[in-house]
């Protein structure tokens, strides 16, 4: 299973796919929304994604309030929503820096501009996951489709999962916990391995509300192939998103964990090059513990076990005791198979 956006590539062995979800947080300015971009840019994501609201498609103007905000949310959107021609301008720049520009439609008509402008693929919010028939004829664009999971039952992400496997979609979904910011119980990172072997037609992520990096860190060893991550420029702006957004700082040290997590997954169980060298010094040979004279037999009182571990390993000590020397062996020294009778062991 793997799903390309741009020219990144998406699949079980590939490197997680980092989004820098900007969402509204640009307050409607273009110059903050490209420097979102760069941001991103710099702290090293694959992709920097925004919002593409048409108030009137997308909601009624007297909408029941969440505790995230104070404005109403269909004012807050026709007053800082971006326009269409500025997401073609923003567009255009994501490509002139080399970020991937996302965006996500809020509506069937928000889908059908964004395709018109050729966005590489559609990101599905929450609010939308159960509206199948929506959904459906967004993935008739043909693009690769994200899609989150939050505040959904497992039935009916299945419903959705079926329907857009039937109409041929590339899907990913996320789990996610549409809480603002959300309490950590409430994350239950291992739905993430429920989720891979529940759809496996279907590569799994995780977007992440949490105002912090950790549970990010943590999806990642639990096969999670996607991160979507809130930021802001300034966490002090006052903004529906503000609570779960990140800086830019906080944004490259994610990258950088997630990569150092992918780098440190690995399965094999050996001796590496570079321990060669402290396996030398640390292990532990055995020493005499006084002077023995030749010809004397080794007792355990005689013998036990320091560094280096360059002479004869400790687990032998047993199979030592009751031998006899050769050659007379000063106290605090590491004793050799040649000084004692018999064959060496392996």
């Amino acid at each position: 299973m793997e799903i390309r956006i741009g020219k990144r590539l998406i699949s079980p062995s590939a490197p997680a796919y980092i989004i820098a979800e900007g969402c509204d947080n640009h307050l409607g300015s273009l110059d903050t929304a490209k420097e979102m971009a760069r941001q991103a840019r710099l702290a090293g994501a694959d992709a920097i994604k925004y919002q593409h609201h048409l108030p009137d498609e997308e909601m009624l103007p007297d909408i029941p309030m969440s505790d995230n905000f104070e404005m109403p949310l269909y004012e807050f959107l026709k007053k800082y929503a971006l326009k269409l021609e500025q997401h073609v301008e923003l567009k255009k720049y994501c490509e002139s820096i080399g970020i991937q520009y996302l965006c996500t439609p809020f509506s069937y008509k928000a889908a059908e501009e964004l395709n018109g402008i050729g966005v590489e693929a559609f990101k599905i919010g929450s609010g939308e996951m159960t509206d199948i028939p929506s959904l459906v004829r967004i993935a008739k664009f043909g693009r690769p489709m994200i899609i989150s999971t939050g505040m959904c039952t497992y039935e009916e992400i299945d419903r959705t999962y079926n329907a857009l496997v039937a109409a041929g979609a590339q899907l990913i979904l996320t789990n996610c916990v549409s809480e603002y910011p959300p309490d950590y119980g409430d994350i239950n990172l291992r739905v993430i391995e429920t989720m891979i072997g529940r759809y496996p037609k279907a590569l799994i992520g995780h977007s992440d509300h949490t105002p912090d990096l950790y549970t990010c860190y943590a999806a990642i060893p639990l096969g999670a192939k996607l991160i979507e991550k809130h930021v802001i420029l300034d966490k002090r702006q006052p903004g529906p998103d503000q609570s779960v957004s990140i800086d830019f700082r906080d944004l490259a040290q994610l990258v950088d964990g997630v990569r150092r997590i992918e780098d440190a997954l690995g399965s094999e169980k050996r001796v590496h090059h570079r321990e060669q060298q402290i396996r030398n010094w640390a292990f532990r040979s055995i020493v005499s513990l006084r002077d023995i004279k030749a010809g004397e037999k080794v007792s355990g009182e005689m013998i036990w076990a320091k560094r280096p571990g360059t002479g004869i390993p400790s687990r032998f000590r047993d199979q030592i005791i009751g031998r006899r020397t050769l050659r007379d062996i000063r106290a605090n020294t590491l004793i050799t198979w040649d000084d004692l009778e018999g064959s060496p062991l392996a």
